[in-house]
């Protein structure tokens, strides 16, 4: 019998490569999507094998019409405000939809569709200070509005999982990008920006903190770990990562050099992009997904790099 899933956040990166692999495992794919999400260039090639209805994860009754509808054997939800910086600005909204937007899943899924599994996309930004590497046995020190949403979010699944014995599960992925990352995150934002200035239509790439440390891997792989959480017969939490941390600079020197330009001739730093508060390493440790789920990460920081400056160097338009 085909399985039938649900996805939140399914026009973004991960949204968008997780619809993927569950069409190519015969899944019957659903996603929600806002009213107000005009951009959907991620899911464009995959469109009309989708079935996508209108709603908003902090909209519990609207949500609740969409679950019943669709009757999910699972859920997988990647609905987020993910800008860490920007939670410091709207940390209401943030929360609305990191934290709450998750209480409304998991209160319809309990209600309603009890049978259905269900994943919660859980961030390594809610260990903050928590000294690396961090593991599922790791504590919480979070050091972000977002952080905080999120660390809400995870507890609730743990709390419906004992408590009313749903099948769900945080996944607590480290820091994960490609070329559908969007360009508000560093990483993209980098290579974004040395295609520009590669093809002259840019001059200058302005950073906040470049020392801070993170655990980057391919967001195409750890949607594989997502799915594998939930084939498991008993419901766990999972740290996702590569184990292996860089410094933004890292980034920089690895795109600026595949371009065959000098990054220092570029690159400036304002102060006003630093975060409040920042984590200063995070790097996770991956050996429970390793044993347990048969995953691990593949492809190394300058390979992801690369992939996602070829791509940015195919769409950047050289100057007239």
């Amino acid at each position: 019998m085909q399985k039938r899933a649900l996805i939140t956040g399914i026009t973004g990166q991960d949204g968008s490569y997780l619809a993927e692999l569950l069409l190519e495992k015969g899944y019957e794919v659903h996603g929600l999507v806002r009213p107000s999400t005009h951009r959907r260039t991620n899911i464009d090639h995959i469109r009309e094998r989708l079935q996508l209805h209108y709603g908003d994860i902090s909209d519990a009754i609207g949500l609740g019409r969409v679950i019943d509808a669709v009757a999910p054997d699972e859920l997988y939800n990647l609905a987020a405000q993910s800008q860490v910086r920007l939670s410091f600005d709207d940390p209401v909204y943030t929360s609305e939809i990191a934290a709450l937007g998750n209480v409304h899943v998991l209160e319809i899924l309990r209600k309603s569709h009890p049978h259905c599994r269900f994943y919660q996309a859980s961030s390594s930004e809610m260990f903050g200070l928590a000294p690396p590497p961090q593991s599922e046995a790791s504590p919480f020190l979070p050091q972000s509005p977002y952080a905080v949403a999120k660390l809400h979010a995870h507890h609730m699944v743990r709390i419906y999982r004992q408590a009313f014995g749903i099948y769900a599960c945080s996944g607590i992925l480290f820091n994960h990008e490609s070329p559908r990352r969007g360009e508000d995150f560093v990483t993209r934002k980098i290579t974004r920006a040395v295609a520009e200035i590669a093809a002259g239509r840019q001059q200058e790439l302005v950073l906040g903190n470049t020392a801070g440390r993170r655990d980057w891997g391919y967001a195409r792989e750890y949607v594989e770990a997502m799915w594998l959480m939930l084939q498991q017969h008993e419901p766990e939490d999972f740290v996702i990562a590569t184990g292996v941390t860089h410094a933004v600079q890292d980034v920089v020197e690895i795109a600026f050099a595949y371009a065959g330009l000098e990054w220092d001739k570029y690159v400036a730093h304002d102060p006003e992009l630093y975060r409040p508060t920042d984590p200063s390493i995070l790097c996770g440790d991956p050996r429970k997904a390793r044993e347990k789920l048969g995953w691990s990460a593949r492809t190394t920081l300058e390979e992801l790099v690369k992939l996602m400056l070829d791509a940015d160097l195919r769409e950047a338009k050289p100057a007239r």
